[in-house]
């Protein structure tokens, strides 16, 4: 398999890239450390705004750390953009989540798995997944469908979708998940977090000892939603490194 990645940062390669997912083509941007071993893989699910030139950066970070990184389009099936046509920020939540529903994110990230799996400079034995928002939600529910995971680390996921997200139309708790996760998890969130209720993340964090894989939760006083974004107002720059140490550190301890 041949695939046209480009010099980027020193030492890493990254580009688009496209997989199959049943009959659907599902777009990727994908990061390799430039030479090496083949490395350990982490799959990331992007926050409602798409694959942004940020998501694409951290893709190429982790990349530069060491990890094959493939961050997945969950707007594939609609053009590989968010939601068109909407009337504010909670619109665009809402379509974005409705259009992104697990039942059709879960398959597309382990078809983006497999792909990877047969790339030379991949070592998808050890993979991981990261996910931000949207995604952080996902990668939960990815997480106890395979035994391919080794470790999950969400950023700002909503712990229960209210009902307008939900393809039932009915509330999504994402607690439920914990008894049945087949890799070890680690959240993130801001104690500022405008979009998700203080008394949801309480709620997971109480539920932490129901999980059956081992789980951790940490809280950056001060910071907002997306806080990890370095592009966008909420941006914490002290919280953001916090993060994302705790993230490389756990992934280096599980995906070694």
């Amino acid at each position: 398999m041949k695939i046209n990645l480009s010099p980027r940062e020193p030492g890493v390669v990254a580009g688009w890239v496209h997989f199959p997912s049943g009959k659907d083509l599902i777009r990727g941007y994908l990061a390799l450390p430039a030479e090496g071993d083949p490395a350990p893989l982490v799959v990331t699910g992007h926050e409602n705004l798409g694959i942004t030139e940020h998501r694409q950066d951290v893709t190429r970070r982790l990349a530069a750390e060491g990890f094959a990184s493939l961050t997945v389009d969950m707007f594939s099936r609609i053009g590989g953009m968010p939601p068109q046509n909407y009337d504010g920020h909670a619109e665009r939540r809402v379509k974005a989540f409705q259009a992104a529903t697990d039942e059709l994110m879960v398959p597309d990230f382990q078809a983006g798995l497999e792909f990877a799996r047969r790339l030379p400079q991949v070592d998808a034995d050890r993979a991981g997944a990261l996910g931000f928002c949207l995604g952080g939600g996902t990668v939960l529910a990815w997480a106890t469908q395979t035994d391919d995971l080794k470790a999950v680390v969400s950023l700002y996921a909503i712990p229960v979708l209210p009902p307008e997200y939900s393809p039932t139309g009915a509330e999504r708790s994402r607690i439920p998940l914990l008894p049945k996760l087949r890799a070890p998890v680690q959240f993130h969130f801001g104690t500022n977090d405008q979009a998700i209720p203080k008394e949801q993340i309480d709620a997971l964090e109480e539920a932490l000892p129901t999980s059956a894989r081992p789980a951790e939760l940490f809280r950056y006083p001060g910071a907002g939603h997306a806080y990890h974004d370095d592009t966008h107002p909420n941006y914490h720059a002290e919280a953001a490194q916090q993060t994302w140490e705790r993230a490389l550190a756990f992934f280096r301890e599980h995906l070694k």
